[in-house]
């Protein structure tokens, strides 16, 4: 393909919503973890500072990443991959991998702590993206190459993931997955048996404990001063807020009652301390922030991109409805971070990264025609 030139300049919607959505999180992260963080460190404001830091390093990827054409990524597609496995397979040993809250999720390199699920979602997509552009699906045909390669290599990530256990970012990946697969022509029906094919299983080797959270989701208050005290603590925190709020900084829920409220939960307390008028104005600004990504990566010059665009938003996007279930109740509790709303230095890196490369793909999209416009995302893969 001949190499592109950007034809637009840098989106500024996106801008605009990614940096309204950073300055409420860190106005959050303010009030919410200002107790942690003094229990903690005898320090108010440990948790905003350090969130600020990793914005600050975020913003950097997120320049490089809007600035380097993305079609230069594709050729460490393959590397990122086998990075991310290694990753993963390091944070599970006893010896490198960090436990926290009976979980190791977090990885130390060169003093600093990752967590390696964060960069495998991002690696992933760029994978899919690779491979489905290199060996394009057309008609339900010529489906055994990139399955053959792409299949095996997702089990073994949900596999690692889930082994944490992380089963909050195995449904993101799993799910995130999906979605690419689905724009491009496998029948619908395949998708539609996947889903009994992949559930059995996975109802097989879930852990003693994700059953408990299972039980627990169906009647919290019955639980509600051991296994579902999170849950009903977010459910009075929400009913506290009304419809104004208490008021920013006076939440009572963050002083010891509701468990990861500055990270998980922080939802809860923009409910209880903005009230639903707060809670309304953060959902109408991530609702926007994903549709503008939609909106221009569409339009795309090529599959490559646009697979890459997709996949990555519809990677925030489910993150963030995973988020909101959880902490609404609609959802069993797992731990999953709320994008560039949480606590989290992951988190915010990656998905700063991944902004900047929708804002990258911004740049080389094409004017659509008025017939284009109405045309449907499944049209991606064409």
């Amino acid at each position: 393909m001949a190499k592109l030139k950007p034809t637009h300049p840098i989106d500024f919607p996106i801008i605009f919503l990614t940096l309204a959505l950073i300055a409420f999180g860190l106005i959050m992260v303010l009030s919410a973890g200002a107790v942690s963080g003094f229990n903690a460190t005898q320090n108010t404001y440990y948790y905003v500072f350090q969130q600020l830091k990793w914005t600050l390093i975020g913003s950097l990827f997120a320049l490089i990443a809007v600035f380097v054409p993305y079609t230069f990524w594709r050729r460490f597609a393959g590397i990122g991959i086998f990075v991310s496995i290694g990753l993963l397979i390091a944070v599970i040993s006893s010896d490198a991998g960090v436990t926290a809250l009976g979980a190791a999720r977090w990885i130390k390199i060169l003093g600093f702590s990752l967590q390696p699920s964060e960069i495998t979602k991002l690696g992933l997509v760029l994978f899919y993206a690779h491979i489905l552009d290199r060996y394009p699906i057309q008609r339900g045909k010529n489906w055994r190459i990139p399955l053959g390669i792409l299949l095996p290599v997702s089990i073994l990530i949900l596999s690692l993931v889930y082994k944490q256990p992380d089963l909050g970012t195995t449904m993101v990946i799993a799910m995130t997955s999906a979605v690419i697969l689905f724009q491009t022509e496998l029948p619908t029906k395949w998708f539609i048996a996947a889903i009994p094919a992949l559930g059995v299983p996975l109802f097989y080797f879930i852990h003693g404990y994700q059953w408990r959270r299972i039980v627990v989701w169906l009647d919290p208050w019955k639980y509600a001063s051991n296994d579902g005290y999170q849950i009903t603590n977010a459910e009075i925190a929400f009913g506290s807020g009304g419809l104004f709020g208490v008021g920013l900084g006076r939440s009572m829920q963050k002083y010891g009652f509701l468990p990861e409220n500055h990270t998980d939960m922080i939802f809860a307390i923009v409910g209880e301390e903005l009230g639903l008028l707060g809670a309304l104005l953060l959902l109408t600004l991530l609702v926007s922030l994903y549709a503008r990504s939609y909106h221009v990566i569409r339009d795309c010059p090529d599959r490559f991109g646009r697979l890459l665009g997709f996949g990555l938003i519809s990677s925030l996007a489910i993150q963030t409805t995973v988020n909101l279930c959880v902490v609404t109740g609609v959802l069993p509790v797992t731990g999953i971070t709320l994008p560039l709303i949480s606590y989290g230095g992951s988190s915010l890196i990656i998905t700063l990264t991944q902004l900047g490369l929708i804002l990258n793909i911004s740049r080389y999209r094409k004017k659509a025609p008025v017939s284009h416009m109405a045309t449907n995302l499944s049209k991606v893969s064409v």
